[in-house]
């Protein structure tokens, strides 16, 4: 298979790599790239676990063509601790109990921060429409909800 340069920015590191043609972002990411953090899980674009944000909006990597991505900025989970310090949706679900197994968390906080990023002080109607792209087996989706919520007071206290 042909291979063709893509250079993008990922969690705010320039990238530049030969990828083949119809190669997935979440393929590149994982196995190129070595950003484990988004998860390959259904592949059909059905569970979300493999959500990222590129340029702002939130996309399914298992559907994204890498090649599409030339000169986009692409967030990860693996990208919002700064300094060692959790990003505040990732302080949220762990104080608020939202990961069990743990494996839809990267697609849910990448859901929910797209959703603080254009919503910072969403309704608890905004945050279940923002993460029902996402599958979770274990929680039960509240303590999801509440992580958002907690995470939203936490950030718009910081602003205040």
């Amino acid at each position: 298979m042909a291979k063709v340069p893509v250079q993008f920015t990922l969690n705010g590191e320039e990238k530049a790599e030969f990828v083949e043609s119809g190669a997935t972002l979440l393929k590149v990411l994982r196995h190129k790239l070595g950003d484990t953090s988004p998860k390959g899980g259904c592949h059909q674009g059905a569970c979300g676990a493999c959500s990222v944000i590129i340029d702002g909006e939130l996309k399914l990597s298992c559907l994204t063509l890498a090649e599409t991505c030339e000169g986009a900025a692409v967030e990860t989970t693996a990208g919002l601790a700064a300094d060692g310090v959790m990003h505040p949706l990732q302080r949220a679900f762990v104080d608020e109990f939202a990961a069990q197994c743990g494996f839809c968390t990267p697609g849910m906080i990448m859901a929910a921060k797209a959703l603080l990023d254009q919503t910072p002080n969403p309704t608890r109607e905004d945050v279940v429409e923002a993460i029902s792209g996402n599958i979770c087996r274990c929680t039960g989706y509240e303590p999801i909800i509440r992580a958002v919520l907690t995470a939203a007071r936490a950030n718009s206290q910081n602003a205040a």
